[in-house]
């Protein structure tokens, strides 16, 4: 008998943090993560998670957009398939895109929802995940790169990531040519044998800033620069730039749907895509746009920035897919990023281990992040 969604919970948790995320378009003062466990008729559960990191009150929005529209909607549905109910809530909730202007915010929830569904499945077939996505998979660690570092504070953020196990990092541009510059040169000076760095202008430059930056950071030695301009800006400007930059271009968190993907893909302006499966598509969308860029010579490397969750969900699909590209791997302080699992997977010599049991690999320890637990619904036939 065909199993439906039977009930979503959701799980608002959210952490004051001693050192705030500072970027170019603002800063992320605390952390918050937004959870969801799906349970179909037989009882199975699956976990996902909805990206929330910004603004800072994001989080609250996607919960109640879960409450009053996206549960609604998909409970009672089939869910043997998770690629086939993500395309029909996608089409069922069409209208209210339109109707609220929220493109984002559920998209973002149907990723989350997505993903719980395929945690679901692989756990009903005791499978990890990258197993479902590609049976052949064997991997069971993936490359990794420290994320999140702050310009004023890199240099000692790297030294203690680098005590972590990581041998690459990515630091925030954008705050004045003359200060990157200087933020860019401090760390690739420390640099040792084999590490690398990337940089990430979170689009923080018009055009005329892009042309001048890109050729004043980009060396060989910079693994690519991220979001140097407005990621819809157009493919002309993205190809001048490729141009101009000695160093691969980088985006795709801020980039959404699969016809938008292939556009990128196939001008070959990015080097790196960088899909966010909690932002939009959840497993559902972003990995057949994986599958793609890495069959067209291109390095996929899931944008995160969230829970262990995301983290690990997104590891999963990086396996999966294979490939050159490296998993981005917050070190900032948050404490929901390790509260929420017994057994925290950790980097070593630049590697992330996947953990071996079905699904994303691990059950959420929600009592681990009471203290941090803002609120919780559950929603059922």
């Amino acid at each position: 008998m065909t199993t439906h969604i039977a009930r979503i919970e959701t799980f608002l948790f959210r952490s004051e943090v001693g050192e705030p995320v500072k970027t170019s378009f603002g800063s992320i003062p605390w952390r918050s993560v937004l959870l969801l466990r799906v349970e179909d008729s037989d009882g199975a559960e699956g976990w996902g998670e909805v990206w929330c990191n910004f603004p800072p009150y994001s989080a609250d929005n996607k919960q109640r957009l879960i409450e009053t529209i996206i549960a609604p909607a998909a409970l009672g549905m089939p869910c043997g398939r998770p690629d086939e109910v993500w395309r029909e809530l996608t089409r069922k909730t069409h209208r209210w895109v339109l109707q609220t202007g929220e493109t984002g915010p559920i998209a973002a929830c149907l990723a989350g929802l997505d993903l719980a569904l395929w945690d679901l499945d692989s756990r009903r077939r005791d499978l990890p995940l990258r197993s479902l996505l590609n049976p052949g998979c064997a991997q069971g660690s993936v490359p990794a790169y420290a994320s999140g570092l702050n310009p004023d504070t890199a240099a000692d953020t790297v030294d203690r990531a680098r005590e972590d196990g990581f041998t690459a990092f990515k630091v925030k541009v954008a705050f004045g040519l003359e200060q990157d510059l200087a933020t860019v040169d401090g760390i690739t000076a420390r640099l040792r044998d084999g590490e690398r760095l990337m940089v990430d202008a979170n689009q923080g430059w018009d055009m005329a800033q892009a042309r001048e930056a890109v050729v004043q950071l980009s060396n060989p030695g910079i693994g690519w620069i991220e979001e140097p301009i407005a990621a819809d800006s157009s493919p002309a400007d993205w190809a001048e730039l490729a141009k101009l930059s000695v160093s691969p271009l980088a985006g795709g968190e801020n980039v959404s749907g699969i016809e938008a993907f292939q556009d990128m893909i196939r001008s070959a302006s990015h080097e790196v895509i960088q899909p966010d499966l909690l932002k939009w598509g959840g497993v559902s969308g972003c990995h057949p746009v994986a599958r793609e860029a890495v069959s067209q010579g291109l390095s996929y490397c899931p944008h995160w920035l969230g829970s262990v969750v995301g983290l690990v969900a997104s590891a999963q699909v990086l396996a999966a897919v294979g490939g050159p590209g490296l998993l981005e791997h917050d070190v900032m302080d948050n404490p929901l990023r390790e509260a929420l699992t017994d057994d925290f997977p950790r980097v070593s010599e630049g590697t992330f281990p996947l953990p071996t049991g079905p699904g994303i690999g691990f059950t959420p320890r929600l009592e681990q992040a009471e203290r941090w637990l803002l609120d919780k619904n559950s929603f059922h036939l």
